[in-house]
């Protein structure tokens, strides 16, 4: 099944484009890059200079990028549970 923005929860997120769109923490805000991992609170996102940062789900809120131009934003509240479960949803 294609990934759209309608079914985007229901997806793995590993691999997917994702920028820190609002954050409480503002050190976090405009951070991007890739995601490389997930556990049930946080994503794991790898930059262009291969830095590794951890990211809560929640509190912030994210925008994936799609097919390389559909940009969806999710709140990441919505995210959290485990990656195996979500996608069972």
């Amino acid at each position: 099944m294609k990934i759209t923005p309608s079914n985007l929860l229901q997806h793995e997120l590993i691999g997917l484009k994702i920028n820190v769109d609002e954050s409480s923490n503002s050190s976090l805000r405009g951070l991007g890059g890739t995601v490389i991992d997930e556990t049930r609170n946080m994503l794991v996102i790898e930059n262009e200079q291969k830095n590794e940062k951890s990211i809560a789900k929640a509190g912030n809120q994210f925008i994936f990028e799609l097919n390389g131009e559909v940009r969806v934003r999710v709140k990441g509240d919505r995210l959290i549970s485990r990656p195996e479960d979500r996608i069972k949803k």
